[in-house]
């Protein structure tokens, strides 16, 4: 279901997935910023490979590189994602988990 984003077009879930991936991608391709996210949600990497399918895990990626503005520019640098797109994706995303 399309969530609203105030005027503008909304993100399907499919889009807000795949922003997570890219971004967890984003995350493990660089030892320390893999290792930040870690320590800041708790899991080791056993417990990231298990949830990686999971809505929680995409979640917590998206909250994490929304949380560190400076980490979110150089995300959507690197992936070539408009910064923008990470809020709404966020909200699909816990939308789908209530």
């Amino acid at each position: 279901m399309p969530v609203p984003t105030g005027g503008r077009t909304s993100m399907q879930q499919d889009a807000a997935e795949a922003i997570a991936l890219r971004g967890l991608a984003f995350l493990a391709a660089e030892q320390a910023r893999l290792a930040r996210f870690l320590a800041v949600t708790g899991m080791d990497p056993a417990e990231l490979r298990a949830r990686a399918d999971t809505l929680e895990l995409s979640c917590a990626v998206l909250e994490h590189l929304a949380g560190d503005e400076s980490l979110l520019l150089v995300f959507a640098a690197t992936c070539g994602i408009a910064p923008e797109k990470v809020a709404p994706a966020i909200a699909v995303l816990q939308a789908q988990r209530a």
